[in-house]
């Protein structure tokens, strides 16, 4: 199992939207969770000095997606939908979300995930569903 959750963390890391921009980011999987965190950089910021929407979704989704799939072996999943809610700003310091599988069947999972700031707040929130694709995981894709 630990072994599922280490190929995991390297293919997630090892993505290029991670190795290149978002190049600070950490994860960590367990049963059915996922953290990953990141350091906020200006890079990352709208025309008003704060983290743009699409770091808040992205880091939301990516530790939701993830959680599924510490329960998951031999498939990908996709996001199918994904919704999130955001509560305040952030400009400066350490993010880090945490996901959590809440539902699962043969095909369909659901998780939620929250983002928290670097003093533990709750700045938003999101829950996703999600479904198994017919991608195997294999050493060819980088797992």
């Amino acid at each position: 199992m630990k072994n599922h959750f280490k190929k995991l963390e390297e293919m997630y890391l090892k993505a290029n939207i991670n190795s290149i921009v978002f190049d600070s980011s950490t994860i960590l999987i367990k049963e059915g969770e996922a953290k990953i965190s990141l350091d906020v950089s200006e890079k990352y910021f709208h025309a008003l000095g704060a983290i743009h929407g699409c770091v808040y979704f992205k880091l939301l989704d990516d530790a939701a997606y993830f959680s599924v799939s510490s329960i998951v072996k031999e498939y990908f999943i996709l996001t199918t939908s994904f919704q999130i809610n955001i509560l305040k700003p952030v400009k400066r310091g350490k993010i880090h979300a945490i996901g959590k599988v809440k539902f699962s069947s043969k095909n369909l999972f659901t998780a939620q995930s929250s983002l928290f700031n670097e003093q533990g707040v709750e700045v938003a929130f999101g829950t996703g569903n999600f479904v198994l694709s017919k991608s195997e995981l294999t050493k060819n894709i980088g797992y």
